[in-house]
């Protein structure tokens, strides 16, 4: 599977990878990651002046409107730099939960922050018990003297510290787990009512655990309906499909760093890479690549499929695909480099963590595998 960016998408590629060079290299990554926040939100703002933060959004709301194959040179370099920065969080998910569900002036009044970098938001959707469970959710939401408030804990919110605003899911009926019930709410972070705990993941992404005790709440549309439940499974088909973007370009780091590595360690008198068996294992790295590749492809194309249960398939195939693949790139990276590879100073470790976090994100492989076999027994009975 082919795709040719056209002269504007090379020129942002170009552009944004350029800029992270020189504002993101892994020598700044390592101490922006050191620092109190975890990110930098200057870096953030230069992104929205390249219009990285505008891709996922309408011309309506400041965006370009485009179709979301074409987020994937730019998710190839946030991935390829390993770039601590709330791409997925805000610009796909929370947006896309605004843009499914929220009311026109909802939209109108949100959406134009996130593309300028002047709002960054948070989908607080996870929780302890969810275990990839898509709609588990058991926070509630209750009214009182007509005013909508939400009691229960999210778990591992990405950026859910640094945050302006909440995309938060929680019920106003239904069992966790099902679709009915299911309601969507905009949550203002700084009140008494939200209790923000920050942490890092394993690959330093920023994140925080989130206690709401009657937080005050927007609904964020209808509260009835099927919409909420659409609105939250089309963010997590967002953020599935722009993850597969990312880990392709994770794993094309960590292969340029074992190619590099092969060709200039010196073992016996000569680079190691001149060993056949090394060779070998670069090559099925290569061919790795290239499926991994296809799938960020496949996974942003199936965002325009219809049919909601090919949509499905083709985004755990995706998944599943990543998975598989990406592990394997990145593992074989740490082989190749040995014990260097594991150090906290060199880069490939640290693709080898962020491609855990992004294969842990909206399902893991085993999960989408169940899922894809599932969906596939389904269709032939």
């Amino acid at each position: 599977m082919r795709f040719e960016p056209d002269t504007d998408q090379e020129q942002l590629q170009g552009s944004l990878r350029r800029l992270l060079q020189s504002e993101a290299s892994f020598e700044r990554r390592r101490r922006t990651a050191a620092g109190e926040t975890g990110w930098d939100s200057a870096l953030w703002r230069s992104l929205s002046e390249l219009g990285v933060t505008a891709l996922t959004l309408t011309e309506d709301h400041g965006g370009f409107g485009q179709r979301p194959v074409a987020w994937l040179p730019a998710l190839q370099e946030l991935g390829y730099a390993l770039a601590l920065q709330p791409f997925i969080p805000s610009a796909v998910l929370a947006a896309t939960a605004i843009s499914r569900a929220g009311t026109p002036a909802q939209q109108q009044r949100l959406l134009p922050g996130v593309a300028q970098a002047s709002r960054v938001l948070a989908f607080a959707h996870d929780e302890a018990a969810a275990r990839h469970a898509a709609l588990w959710v058991e926070a509630t939401a209750r009214q009182e003297g007509g005013q909508w408030r939400i009691d229960g804990v999210k778990q591992g919110v990405l950026f859910g510290a640094a945050a302006d605003l909440l995309v938060v899911t929680a019920r106003t009926g239904g069992s966790p787990g099902d679709p009915a019930g299911l309601a969507l709410f905009i949550v203002d972070p700084a009140q008494e009512g939200v209790r923000r705990t920050p942490l890092r993941l394993i690959d330093d992404t920023p994140a925080a655990d989130i206690a709401l005790h009657a937080a005050r709440a927007e609904p964020l549309g209808e509260i009835d309906g099927p919409g909420p439940w659409r609105a939250v499974q089309a963010a997590q088909e967002a953020g599935l499909a722009a993850a597969c973007a990312e880990g392709l370009g994770v794993a094309e780091r960590a292969y340029a760093l074992t190619v590099e590595y092969v060709q200039t360690r010196q073992q016996f008198g000569r680079p190691i890479g001149a060993n056949q068996v090394v060779r070998h294992r670069v090559a099925e790295m290569r061919v790795a690549l290239e499926m991994l590749r296809s799938a960020a492809l496949a996974g942003l194309l199936a965002l325009e499929e219809e049919d909601a249960q090919a949509r499905s398939r083709e985004l755990s195939r995706a998944k599943l695909l990543l998975s598989r693949h990406g592990s394997f790139v990145t593992g074989q990276a740490i082989q190749l480099h040995g014990g260097i590879g594991m150090t906290a100073e060199y880069a490939a470790g640290h693709c080898l963590r962020r491609f855990t976090v992004l294969d842990q994100l909206f399902g893991d492989g085993p999960t989408h595998a169940a899922r894809l076999g599932a969906s596939l027994a389904a269709a032939a009975h």
